[in-house]
C-alpha cells in the first residue's frame, strides 16, 4: 500500500513502502551504522522522490544513527582513558615499594599489595580478555590471593601492564553495536552486555587501587 506524504509546498507525493524500506536497508551499514552519512542515502534513493528522501534522513537523524560513530568514539576514549588512569594510580603507590614490602601484609588480616595486583590482573584477563577479546586465558582466582611463591614484583607489574594494554586495545576495537552484545561469565550475574562489563571491571580495579593506597601508606610507616 502506498504511503502518502505532503511536501513543504503542500504538493501531495506518493512513494511505495517497498522503496522506502529498501532505501533504509541500503542506507544503513552493518548493525545500523551509516556507511556514509548523507551520501549513502543519496546513492541509494534512486526512484524515490525528494519528500521521501527527506523523511528518511530526518528519521535516521532522530534515531541517532548519524551520530553513532561519534558516540562510539566518545565512549571508547572515555573508558580507555579511565583504565589508563587506574594503571597510573596503581603504579604511583606500588612502584616505591620494595619486593619485600610488595608481598608483605601489614595486617594479620587482608591481603598484600602484590596479591591485589595479581587479583586485578586476573580479573581483567578473564572478564575482558577471555570473555570479550577471546584470548583463551584460564583463571585460577583462588591462587591470586594464596600463591605461596608469587612472582617477583617487577614480573607481576609487567603482567598487570600487559592486561591493561589488552583492555585498552579491546575497547578501541569495539564497534557501535559491540557494546550491547550479550555477555556472560562465571561469578558475574550483573553484567548483561559488554559495556556493563567494561564499566564494572573499571570500578573493580579502582576499588582495589584504593586498598593498595591504604596498604602502601601503612607499609611506609613501618
Amino acid at each position: 500500500m502506498p504511503i502518502k506524504t505532503t511536501a513543504a509546498r503542500a504538493n501531495s507525493l506518493t512513494f511505495s513502502t517497498e522503496r522506502l524500506l529498501s532505501a533504509f536497508r541500503d542506507a544503513l551499514g552493518n548493525g545500523g551504522e551509516m556507511r556514509r552519512p548523507g551520501a549513502a542515502l543519496a546513492d541509494s534513493a534512486e526512484g524515490i522522490d525528494r519528500a521521501a528522501l527527506k523523511f528518511i534522513q530526518v528519521t535516521l537523524r532522530t534515531a541517532g544513527f548519524s551520530c553513532m560513530p561519534v558516540v562510539n568514539e566518545t565512549v571508547a576514549n572515555g573508558l580507555a582513558a579511565y583504565y589508563e588512569y587506574v594503571a597510573v594510580q596503581l603504579h604511583q603507590w606500588v612502584d616505591p615499594l620494595s619486593n619485600e614490602q610488595f608481598w608483605r601484609k601489614p595486617y594479620a588480616y587482608g591481603n598484600s599489595a602484590g596479591h591485589l595486583v595479581l587479583h586485578v590482573t586476573g580479573n581483567l584477563n578473564y572478564y575482558i580478555g577471555a570473555r570479550v577479546a577471546e584470548t583463551g586465558y584460564r583463571r585460577d582466582r583462588d591462587r591470586e590471593f594464596t600463591d605461596k611463591q608469587p612472582p617477583p614484583k617487577d614480573e607481576a607489574l609487567r603482567a598487570f601492564d600487559r592486561a591493561m594494554a589488552m583492555v585498552v586495545a579491546t575497547i578501541r576495537k569495539q564497534s557501535p553495536t559491540d557494546w550491547g552484545k550479550a555477555y556472560t561469565a562465571e561469578r558475574e550475574p550483573e553484567a548483561a552486555d559488554r559495556f556493563q562489563i567494561f564499566l564494572r571491571c573499571a570500578g573493580h580495579a579502582y576499588h582495589h587501587v584504593g586498598q593498595i593506597v591504604y596498604l602502601s601508606r601503612e607499609l611506609a610507616r613501618t
